[in-house]
């Protein structure tokens, strides 16, 4: 089932948010009225896309994730996500075109150490470039890289893109460790 573009926004901006959120919260990241964001997100509830989970906090849920087309990751494709990169395929930080900072990161886990040392204007030049959505396509994580471009969309800067993106990073490889780590059945 297709959803209206505001509806897939709203969606969207729950999934980057990635925990329970306001509704005051998701309009100011939308830039839609509080009014029309509380009417679809009431709809988006009613459809099963998303989901109260205590009282005025609203997240998304596994239908409304499939209704963005994100793919389901099983424990072997969490592992592959995570694993330990060989140098040519690290992801390499520069300061610009030619000028590379001699930072790597060869992992996930490695990744959210780097980012938070690094130079934000190296964070602000690879993402404009789009290189961080590369690398974790690269990786096979599609919902990180789909994460990272909305990110980039919303035009952070300095510290505030690095937080945003550390968090980001950071909550993914938590998700993922925990489906990689489940017993199997």
């Amino acid at each position: 089932m297709s959803v209206s573009p505001v509806k897939r926004l709203i969606l969207e901006t729950m999934w980057v948010l990635d925990k329970p959120a306001k509704a005051t919260e998701i309009a100011r990241d939308t830039g839609v009225n509080f009014p029309s964001v509380m009417m679809h997100i009431i709809g988006l509830t009613r459809l099963g896309f998303a989901v109260s989970s205590e009282k005025g906090l609203y997240m998304i849920t596994d239908k409304g994730k499939k209704s963005l087309g994100l793919p389901e990751i099983d424990k072997e494709k969490a592992a592959q996500i995570l694993a330990y990169l060989p140098v040519e395929k690290s992801f390499h930080f520069y300061a610009d075109v030619g000028k590379p900072l001699e930072v790597n990161a060869a992992s996930l886990q490695d990744f959210c150490e780097k980012i938070a040392k690094v130079n934000a204007s190296a964070i602000e030049f690879h993402t404009s470039r789009g290189d961080f959505e590369a690398w974790f396509n690269m990786l096979g994580d599609v919902e990180l890289a789909r994460k990272t471009l909305l990110i980039k969309e919303q035009k952070k800067a300095g510290d505030e893109l690095r937080n945003k993106l550390l968090d980001t990073v950071k909550s993914r490889y938590e998700e993922l460790a925990k489906i990689r780590n489940q017993p199997s059945t």
